[in-house]
C-alpha cells in the first residue's frame, strides 16, 4: 500500500483530529506517524481503537475492513464488518450467561466473535399468547470462548431493530428453546447518522 492513497489514510481523515483513545491517549496524528513508517497493522489497530473512542460512520469501518482484507487479517475483517453494521443499524450490548450443560442445555462453548444467530424472547406476545421471537446476530466479546455455565459481554445485531426498541438497560432477554441462556441488556446504541463532506 502507498501511504498517500491508502485505505487507512482515508479512514484516518474521517476521524475528528481531537479524538483520543481512553486507554493510551492515541490520536489521529499518531496513526499518521505509523502510516509514514509503513506500520500498516499497527495503524489499523489504532484506528479500530479510535472507532471505539468516537462513533464512526459505516464508510470508516468499510475502509478498515478493506484494508484488513488486503493484509489477510481475517479476524480484523470480521470485526470491522461487524462494526460497520453497528454503525449503520445500531447495536445492543448485553451480558450473556449460558445455562450449564448439566441442565441438558448447550454442551459446546460459543467461540468469540460472530458465529450464532439465536432467537430471543424479548417480551412480545402473539395473538395466541405465545412469545414472538426475534433474531439477532451474536458477537461474543473477548478472546476466550463462552463456556456453558459461564457469562460474557456480548453484542447483538437485531435483524429487525424496531422489535428491540422497547428494551432498556437491565431488561432480561432470554434465548428461546428451554431458556438456554439469559442476557441482561447493558446498553442499546441507536445508529448514528453522519454527514460526510
Amino acid at each position: 500500500m502507498d501511504a498517500q492513497d491508502s485505505l487507512l489514510l482515508k479512514a484516518a481523515r474521517l476521524c475528528p483530529a481531537d479524538v483520543r483513545t481512553e486507554e493510551n491517549g492515541i490520536g489521529v496524528a499518531d496513526v499518521l506517524e505509523y502510516l509514514k513508517h509503513d506500520e500498516w497493522e499497527t495503524a489499523l489497530l489504532l484506528l479500530e481503537e479510535l472507532g471505539d473512542a468516537h462513533p464512526q460512520p459505516p464508510q470508516f469501518w468499510n475502509l478498515l475492513a478493506d484494508a484488513a482484507r488486503l493484509m489477510w487479517l481475517s479476524g480484523d475483517v470480521a470485526w470491522c464488518e461487524w462494526r460497520r453494521a453497528e454503525a449503520r443499524n445500531g447495536a445492543i450490548r448485553a451480558e450473556l450467561c449460558l445455562a450449564s450443560a448439566e441442565n441438558g442445555c448447550r454442551t459446546k462453548p460459543v467461540a468469540p466473535g460472530k458465529g450464532l444467530r439465536p432467537m430471543w424472547d424479548i417480551g412480545h406476545l402473539g395473538p395466541d399468547g405465545e412469545p414472538l421471537l426475534s433474531i439477532a446476530f451474536l458477537w461474543v466479546d473477548g478472546r476466550d470462548p463462552l463456556a456453558p455455565g459461564g457469562c460474557s459481554p456480548v453484542r447483538l445485531l437485531p435483524l429487525t431493530f424496531e422489535h428491540w426498541r422497547h428494551l432498556e438497560p437491565v431488561n432480561p432477554l432470554k434465548t428461546w428453546r428451554r431458556f438456554y441462556a439469559t442476557a441482561v441488556l447493558s446498553r442499546a446504541d441507536e445508529a448514528v447518522l453522519f454527514s460526510i463532506m
